[in-house]
């Protein structure tokens, strides 16, 4: 089960190898990515609030949508609604769409590359940014496999730049956390030397990938 911690007001972090946010409101609470199954994400949730939640995916990766048979539902972009069980029921989430909870105003931004599906959640008034795997610091970030665009991750992290002046603190799913705005400009760095091969790889030891490691965060890649 993953690790409690109160991170602002009524804003948790559920930190366990992939990392999970709750936001608590008076009439409901808001729960970003459920990890995996063997996490029992539902059970460190009703350890802090007993009211219904609704749940956000920041893509559709397993790590992340896992748990998603404790809640039966959730809120994920349309490119990766094709990677949830058939049993899940789900609404869309596109590009400026807004969810508020608990006093927290998240703004949805499409960051596709890593999934075509992820996104970003924005809290401007709090300077928060939730990027889900797309930025992280060291990483590894997955880019290899049939879902992953390099070019469009590339487009996204150009996309996403411009935010740096604004945000306070970045909350990746995994590694460190919370992280500096800099990361923003960092990994885009890196992933420019990913795609332009300047990097050195090792095979990694398990997937059918190398491990590509740039000055500030790392990938796995072709």
């Amino acid at each position: 089960m993953p690790e409690i911690r109160e991170f602002m007001k009524q804003f948790y972090i559920l930190d366990d190898w992939v990392r999970q946010f709750l936001i608590v409101g008076e009439e409901e609470a808001l729960l970003i990515d459920t990890g995996v199954e063997e996490s029992h994400v539902a059970e460190a949730v009703r350890q802090i609030t007993s009211l219904p939640v609704r749940v956000v995916l920041t893509h559709g990766d397993h790590d992340h949508a896992g748990g998603l048979g404790a809640f039966g539902s959730c809120l994920v972009h349309p490119e990766d609604a094709d990677m949830l069980p058939p049993e899940i029921r789900w609404q869309p989430l596109r590009e400026g769409d807004t969810l508020e909870c608990g006093g927290y105003r998240f703004e949805v931004l499409h960051i596709p590359g890593h999934t075509p599906g992820s996104i970003a959640l924005l809290d401007r008034e709090h300077g928060l940014l939730l990027p889900g795997d797309s930025i992280q610091k060291e990483g590894t970030i997955y880019m290899f496999g049939p879902r992953r665009n390099l070019e469009r991750y590339l487009e996204s992290l150009r996309e996403l730049q411009p935010l740096e002046g604004e945000i306070r603190q970045i909350l990746p799913s995994h590694g460190e956390c919370p992280i500096e705005p800099a990361y923003l400009s960092r990994v885009l760095e890196d992933a420019l030397a990913l795609r332009d091969g300047k990097l050195s790889g090792e095979p990694h030891p398990t997937l059918p990938c190398r491990i590509c490691m740039g000055k500030w965060t790392g990938f796995l890649a072709e």
